[in-house]
Protein backbone atom coordinates (compact mmCIF):
# COMPACT_ATOMS: atom_id res chain seq x y z
CA UNK A 1 0.00 0.00 0.00
CA UNK A 2 3.10 2.38 1.09
CA UNK A 3 4.67 2.01 -2.43
CA UNK A 4 1.26 2.49 -4.41
CA UNK A 5 0.93 5.81 -2.17
CA UNK A 6 4.25 6.91 -2.68
CA UNK A 7 3.98 6.51 -6.37
CA UNK A 8 0.59 8.59 -6.64
CA UNK A 9 2.49 11.15 -4.57
CA UNK A 10 5.78 11.20 -6.55
CA UNK A 11 3.53 11.00 -10.22
CA UNK A 12 0.94 14.16 -9.03
CA UNK A 13 4.19 16.67 -7.57
CA UNK A 14 6.02 15.79 -10.89
CA UNK A 15 2.51 16.55 -13.16
CA UNK A 16 2.37 19.74 -10.93
CA UNK A 17 5.85 20.94 -11.79
CA UNK A 18 5.89 19.52 -15.29
CA UNK A 19 2.20 22.22 -16.09
CA UNK A 20 4.01 25.36 -14.37
CA UNK A 21 2.09 25.03 -11.17
CA UNK A 22 3.51 26.29 -8.02
CA UNK A 23 2.59 25.86 -4.44
CA UNK A 24 1.07 29.16 -2.70
CA UNK A 25 1.74 29.05 0.99
CA UNK A 26 -1.20 27.35 2.24
CA UNK A 27 -0.07 24.17 0.00
CA UNK A 28 -2.88 24.81 -2.15
CA UNK A 29 -1.56 24.51 -6.20
CA UNK A 30 -1.91 27.71 -7.78
CA UNK A 31 -1.78 28.04 -11.83
CA UNK A 32 0.47 30.28 -13.60
CA UNK A 33 1.72 31.12 -16.94
CA UNK A 34 4.65 33.49 -15.27
CA UNK A 35 8.22 31.64 -14.73
CA UNK A 36 8.32 31.59 -11.00
CA UNK A 37 11.97 30.61 -9.71
CA UNK A 38 11.76 29.66 -6.19
CA UNK A 39 14.16 30.19 -3.61
CA UNK A 40 14.38 28.37 -0.23
CA UNK A 41 15.97 29.34 2.52
CA UNK A 42 18.16 26.34 3.63
CA UNK A 43 16.46 23.96 6.01
CA UNK A 44 17.71 21.48 8.79
CA UNK A 45 17.89 18.77 6.25
CA UNK A 46 19.64 20.61 3.44
CA UNK A 47 22.33 21.47 5.96
CA UNK A 48 22.70 17.76 6.62
CA UNK A 49 22.56 17.20 2.61
CA UNK A 50 25.03 19.63 2.65
CA UNK A 51 26.99 18.10 5.19
CA UNK A 52 26.74 14.70 3.71
CA UNK A 53 28.13 15.66 0.97
CA UNK A 54 31.44 16.59 2.36
CA UNK A 55 31.79 13.38 3.96
CA UNK A 56 32.96 10.15 3.15
CA UNK A 57 29.56 9.27 2.15
CA UNK A 58 29.28 7.12 -1.13
CA UNK A 59 26.75 8.81 -3.71
CA UNK A 60 24.18 5.91 -2.93
CA UNK A 61 24.36 6.51 1.33
CA UNK A 62 23.65 10.03 0.97
CA UNK A 63 20.79 9.39 -1.67
CA UNK A 64 19.45 6.50 0.52
CA UNK A 65 19.44 9.15 3.95
CA UNK A 66 17.67 11.89 1.73
CA UNK A 67 15.02 8.96 0.16
CA UNK A 68 14.54 7.59 3.66
CA UNK A 69 13.92 11.50 5.44
CA UNK A 70 11.70 12.28 2.27
CA UNK A 71 9.68 8.84 2.79
CA UNK A 72 8.91 10.30 6.56
CA UNK A 73 7.80 13.01 5.62
CA UNK A 74 4.94 12.14 4.48
CA UNK A 75 3.95 8.84 6.09
CA UNK A 76 5.11 6.90 9.27
CA UNK A 77 7.33 3.83 9.03
CA UNK A 78 8.87 0.83 11.45
CA UNK A 79 12.96 0.59 11.16
CA UNK A 80 12.38 -2.48 9.50
CA UNK A 81 9.43 -1.43 7.24
CA UNK A 82 11.82 1.59 6.02
CA UNK A 83 15.01 -0.27 5.30
CA UNK A 84 12.75 -2.55 3.42
CA UNK A 85 10.97 0.24 1.30
CA UNK A 86 14.55 1.51 0.31
CA UNK A 87 15.63 -1.80 -0.62
CA UNK A 88 12.35 -2.12 -3.16
CA UNK A 89 13.53 1.81 -4.59
CA UNK A 90 16.60 -0.63 -5.70
CA UNK A 91 19.25 0.80 -2.49
CA UNK A 92 21.23 -2.05 -1.49
CA UNK A 93 20.39 -3.91 2.00
CA UNK A 94 23.43 -2.06 3.36
CA UNK A 95 23.08 1.51 2.06
CA UNK A 96 19.50 1.29 2.74
CA UNK A 97 20.51 -0.02 7.10
CA UNK A 98 22.99 2.73 6.77
CA UNK A 99 20.58 4.91 5.85
CA UNK A 100 17.93 4.57 8.57
CA UNK A 101 20.32 4.00 10.89
CA UNK A 102 22.26 7.31 10.11
CA UNK A 103 18.76 9.32 10.22
CA UNK A 104 17.43 10.80 13.94
CA UNK A 105 14.18 8.23 13.98
CA UNK A 106 12.03 8.39 16.68
CA UNK A 107 10.30 5.23 16.09
CA UNK A 108 7.74 5.03 19.18
CA UNK A 109 6.72 8.37 17.39
CA UNK A 110 6.56 6.86 14.42
CA UNK A 111 4.66 3.55 15.92
CA UNK A 112 1.94 6.13 17.50
CA UNK A 113 1.60 8.07 13.65
CA UNK A 114 1.10 4.57 11.76
CA UNK A 115 -1.36 3.26 14.79
CA UNK A 116 -3.22 6.61 14.27
CA UNK A 117 -3.26 5.80 10.54
CA UNK A 118 -4.57 2.80 10.48
CA UNK A 119 -7.74 3.69 12.75
CA UNK A 120 -8.30 5.90 10.40
CA UNK A 121 -8.81 3.75 7.61
CA UNK A 122 -10.51 1.22 10.13
CA UNK A 123 -11.41 -0.24 13.51
CA UNK A 124 -9.08 -1.89 15.12
CA UNK A 125 -9.14 -3.90 19.12
CA UNK A 126 -5.82 -2.81 20.73
CA UNK A 127 -4.57 -6.52 20.14
CA UNK A 128 -5.66 -6.28 16.72
CA UNK A 129 -3.84 -3.19 16.58
CA UNK A 130 -0.49 -3.94 18.42
CA UNK A 131 -0.54 -6.59 15.57
CA UNK A 132 -1.13 -4.75 12.55
CA UNK A 133 1.81 -2.86 13.85
CA UNK A 134 4.25 -6.02 14.30
CA UNK A 135 3.55 -7.61 11.07
CA UNK A 136 4.35 -3.54 9.74
CA UNK A 137 7.78 -4.30 11.40
CA UNK A 138 7.65 -2.61 14.89
CA UNK A 139 8.83 -4.57 17.69
CA UNK A 140 6.42 -5.14 20.76
CA UNK A 141 7.31 -2.71 22.89
CA UNK A 142 6.99 0.53 19.93
CA UNK A 143 3.65 -1.30 18.85
CA UNK A 144 2.50 -1.35 22.51
CA UNK A 145 3.46 2.24 22.75
CA UNK A 146 1.71 2.99 19.78
CA UNK A 147 -1.50 1.72 20.54
CA UNK A 148 -1.33 3.50 24.16
CA UNK A 149 -0.63 6.45 21.69
CA UNK A 150 -3.61 6.61 20.01
CA UNK A 151 -6.08 5.91 23.62
CA UNK A 152 -5.19 2.12 23.67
Amino acid sequence: MKKITLALALSTTIALLATGCVFTPSGVPEDTTETTIAVATPTETEAVEEAEADSDLTLAQQNAIGQAESYLSFTAFSREGLIEQLEYEGYSNADATFAVDAINVDWNEQAALQAEQYLELMSFSRQGLIDQLLYEGFTQEQAEYGASAVGY
